[in-house]
């Protein structure tokens, strides 16, 4: 179930210490958010319209830029470079690349510009915060639907995220954590399993029919690690008479993951109150803009893959299950409504009359 602790961390902060901080900001001050792709729409859509309307309400005079890397290292590392060259005071950063992208963390660091990394850790000894759910869980979550859902000999195939993506790793083991044992005793079948190289649903699509020509349809579930991953994987069944007769595990429920869900093709998706992580980053944000201690924003630290202590805050997440679950990411998605849900084949569903 979804976690409140961040929550009541925040609420408790953002009428006092990140707006006071704010005041102290100039009316020059920019920050930066570089996106790490367009693929996914969550992060134009969700994370970044969230953490631009956060920083307008709690520091109106910081200017926000955001730029999309569409999936390239490189590029991702030249608009950090355009950033710090505009003068940003801070850079939030969602990675396209835990590794490459500590280079971003490095040469910031150089000119004494802290970087905060968004969903995606960077491994660099300069990530100042980080914010992030317990994915490893979420993957675990995933795989339990479908095993829940799927018998004992039943074949399943494994959509997994994007290689270059630390957290893709981290969804997939806790995956294993809970289909392993499984496998080795033979109550499930691995039948085929894939990277998904920067989550492009069009390489999953391929995937899945690659998977269903090598098990000749005999798939009884699909472990999707993202939404993207889930609707291609159905895209593919849909063909072969399948969707809706097997379950396919998701994250992030955007908006057509749930319609899936409504229309029972999409069985499973894990949901993060994407509002609180964007708060939190706006938050400590503000503190580092006006130069000021943010450890109380930041109680807990993890250790990344450098070895470096980073702050850090974890955010609750939610494993929604059909129609309730449905219901629960409207409510507590400010991002999402019903009626945004509730259009083309959805809109017949009971949920949606």
């Amino acid at each position: 179930m979804f976690s409140k602790l961040s929550k009541g961390l925040l609420a408790g902060t953002v009428a006092t210490s990140a707006l006071l901080a704010a005041e102290m900001a100039s009316a020059e001050d920019m920050v930066a958010l570089l996106l790490p792709e367009n693929v996914n729409p969550r992060w134009e859509q969700q994370d970044a319209a969230a953490f631009v309307r956060t920083m307008g309400e709690i520091a109106p005079d910081v200017k926000v830029e955001v730029f999309n890397a569409n999936n390239d290292t490189a590029t991702q590392q030249r608009q950090a470079e355009q950033a710090l060259t505009q003068g940003a005071k801070v850079l939030v950063v969602i990675p396209i690349d835990g590794e490459s992208s500590a280079i971003i963390a490095d040469t910031a660091a150089e000119e004494g510009i802290p970087t905060i990394a968004y969903d995606r850790m960077i491994n660099s000894p300069n990530t100042t915060f980080w914010v992030q759910a317990d994915l490893e869980g979420m993957g675990f979550d995933q795989a339990t639907h479908v095993i829940e859902n799927t018998k004992d000999g039943d074949t399943l195939v494994m959509l997994k995220g994007s290689p270059t993506d630390p957290n893709a790793a981290v969804i997939h083991n806790g995956q294993l954590r809970a289909l392993t044992p499984l496998f080795e005793s033979g109550a499930r079948v691995m039948g085929y399993e894939n990277w998904t190289q920067g989550w492009d649903p069009a390489i999953a699509r391929r995937s899945m029919d690659q998977a269903l020509t090598q098990l000749d349809n005999n798939v009884q579930g699909v472990v999707s690690s993202n939404d993207g991953n889930a609707g291609a994987a159905i895209a593919a069944m849909e063909e072969q008479g399948m969707a809706g007769t097997v379950p396919v595990s998701g994250l992030d429920c955007t908006v057509q993951a749930q319609q899936l869900m409504l229309l029972g093709k999409q069985t499973q998706c894990g949901w993060r109150p994407l509002e609180d992580m964007a708060a939190a980053a706006a938050q400590v944000t503000v503190r580092l803009v006006s130069g000021e201690d943010f450890s109380d924003l930041a109680p807990q630290t993890v250790t990344n893959g450098v070895g470096a202590d980073v702050a850090y805050v974890p955010v609750g997440s939610y494993s929604a299950i059909g129609a309730e679950g449905v219901a629960y990411v409207i409510e507590n998605d400010a991002s999402i409504t019903k009626d945004m849900v509730c259009q083309g084949e959805a809109a017949a569903t009971d949920f949606c009359k």
